[in-house]
């Protein structure tokens, strides 16, 4: 039986797959943005952390899952931060609030190019919500 929230590597052809579970939206987001970090091999400097409030909104759970992991991205490349705190709330509207604490970024393996819409679907599941995502490299 897997534990209640989750992520692991699939093997894939030629990008990265990630499988994610939890038991809400808010959760697998988080496991989601936990699991590409870990994919990236990212390593957060010591230090004094820095917070960040993103709010977006999408027609449906795929399509947050997929901007939440973009802007964490752009921030990622663009500011040189990553995040392991997260508080995120979504409505039944779709509508997404985080607020993430981390740090810049001490080290990071590889970086991930874009986050694909590849047979991304958020299924429903006795334990709660899975997707696997699939990531340009």
């Amino acid at each position: 039986m897997l534990p209640k929230f989750g992520f692991r590597e699939n093997a894939h052809t030629a990008d990265w797959e990630l499988e994610v579970w939890a038991p809400d939206l808010p959760g697998l987001l988080e496991q989601a943005a936990r699991g590409m970090y870990t994919l990236s091999g990212i390593q957060l400097q010591p230090g004094i952390a820095q917070s960040r409030t993103i709010t977006l909104q999408a027609a449906d759970a795929e399509g947050l899952l997929v901007r939440f992991l973009t802007e964490l991205l752009w921030l990622e490349q663009e500011q040189g931060l990553g995040f392991d705190a997260f508080s995120i709330v979504v409505d039944d509207y779709y509508n997404l609030r985080a607020e993430l604490q981390g740090c810049p970024l001490a080290h990071l393996d590889k970086e991930i190019k874009a986050v694909t819409y590849h047979n991304l679907k958020v299924s429903n599941t006795a334990q709660g919500l899975s997707v696997k995502i699939v990531f340009d490299v």
